[in-house]
Order: structure tokens, then sequence, then C-alpha cells
């Protein structure tokens, strides 16, 4: 066994299991997908750490703990279509295609979008779609979506990626408000997203998820 195969599994057996995140179908994506290829090569060793891995500033692969109990909350089924605003290098997404019919990995650092694209191909995750573009845009071309995923802090939504989002359709956000995060399960019924608290958590807010400015004259 590896030794990054062996951190894997210390990973899910003293970050994962414990947090409550009993879904087999995560758990068994979370000890195959090797998370240390989808971070830059300075941060291998950080790859299965309990923290949230930087990526580029103001960028961070979400700690385990984060992405698995979001991955929990938001209950994604084998048949849905998932939007992964902010992608990175592209593990959450391989994560994601092992739980859904597609993924669709938006991401806005043209670097990281290519590294994400030839990455997932070279493991095979051919139900995953890169789209570089604007993480606060969405990627319209392919909504409606069942299911969309921030990987990432969210101050405020942008309109656009509620717009995406399919009617009794789910979305995960991890709403950053002052020095505790919360991430929330939002379910959309009716044309309004009604949101629900799942756990608290911490990561940077993405670019275009900031509060927007009020216009003073």
């Amino acid at each position: 066994m590896s030794s990054f195969a062996s951190r894997r599994t210390t990973m899910v057996d003293t970050q994962i299991r414990p947090s409550d995140v009993t879904k087999y179908p995560i758990i068994d994506a979370l000890l195959d997908v090797p998370r240390e290829l989808y971070v830059p090569d300075s941060q291998k060793d950080a790859a299965y750490a309990g923290t949230n891995v930087p990526l580029a500033p103001g960028r961070v692969l979400l700690e385990p703990r984060t992405f698995a109990k979001t991955l929990e909350a938001v209950d994604i089924q084998p048949g849905e279509l998932v939007l992964d605003i902010g992608a990175g290098y592209g593990y959450s997404s391989a994560v994601i295609a092992r739980l859904a019919e597609a993924v669709i990995a938006l991401e806005e650092d043209e670097s990281m979008a290519e590294e994400a694209e030839a990455t997932l191909g070279n493991e095979a995750v051919d139900n995953a779609a890169v789209v570089t573009g604007p993480l606060a845009e969405g990627a319209p071309q392919h909504s409606p979506y069942d299911v969309i995923v921030v990987e990432g802090g969210v101050a405020e939504l942008p309109a656009a990626i509620a717009d995406q989002l399919k009617d009794g359709g789910r979305i995960a956000c991890l709403f950053v408000e002052g020095a505790v995060g919360a991430v929330r399960i939002g379910y959309k019924l009716d044309g309004r997203i009604n949101w629900r608290f799942a756990f608290n958590a911490g990561a940077p807010v993405l670019p275009g998820f900031e509060t927007a400015k009020a216009f003073v004259l």
C-alpha cells in the first residue's frame, strides 16, 4: 500500500467517519480518489491533513471533513447533474463524479482548469467536464442543475447561480459570517431557495461571492 493510500484510509477513519458521514458511496469515493493528485506539487504532503489546502491566493481545497459533510448533507443521487463551482485542480469534481450522473467542474483560473482537465482525463473520470469562466456566473449553458456545490466561502449568493438551480434542486454553500462560517443546504421551490443549517465550517470567500457593496450617492 502506498503511503498516500494509507493516508487516505487514515483520513477517512479519523476525519470522515467520526464526523457523522455515513453514506457508503461518499466514503468509497473518498477512499478511492487520490487527493494528492489534485493539489500543487508543493502541497502533496498536506493533501490529507485536516485543514484547508492553499491552491492559489484566496483559494483552497476544502478540508476533508467540510467537503465530506457537505456531500452527506446535499445527498447527490446517481441520476443527477451537478455544478461544482470553484473546482480548482478537480478533486471535488472527481469525488462528485462517483456519486452523480455527470458533473460540470467550473473554474476561473485557467491554469488550474487546464490541470484539472488533464488529471481528470488521466484518471478516467469521463463524466466530469471542465468549464472555464467566472465562478459567480456559473455555467448556464448546461443548466438547470439538480445540485450545485460551492467549493469555498460565500458572503452572498449571486443571482445567476440561484437561477441555474432546477426547481426542486439543492445547493450547498458555506456562508461566511464574521469569524464563524455555516454550511447551509438550499432547497429551491417555486423559484425561491429555502436554506437549512447543516454544520459550521470555515473557508475564504470565493471571488465574486463577496457581499455586494451598497451604492451610495
